[in-house]
């Protein structure tokens, strides 16, 4: 399991926010397959999530998608569409 933790320096979260987003950075990696992403893609799907929960979203299917929907990578290493997810924000 990957952390997502050393990315929230300057940030403060809930625990339960950060498991959630902890959950959404490990999909995302996961997401990516069998390759093993560079340091600098797996920072850049950090700052992603980070920047959606800020914003007051918790659903970590809708912070993967916004991770690698923002890097063109979504429709590249499988699963579904999230281009329904966009947009929407759900709040704690």
């Amino acid at each position: 399991m990957t952390s997502i933790i050393p990315f929230l320096r300057q940030n403060a979260f809930d625990a339960e926010t950060t498991k959630v987003m902890g959950e959404a950075y490990d999909a995302a990696c996961d997401e990516l397959g069998d390759r093993r992403p560079p340091a600098l893609l797996k920072e850049v799907i950090a700052k992603r999530i980070i920047d959606a929960a800020e914003k007051g979203e918790r659903d970590p299917e809708r912070l993967v998608a916004r991770a690698l929907d923002a890097l063109g990578l979504r429709g590249r290493v499988g699963g579904p569409s999230a281009s329904t997810s966009r947009g929407h924000s759900v709040s704690s």
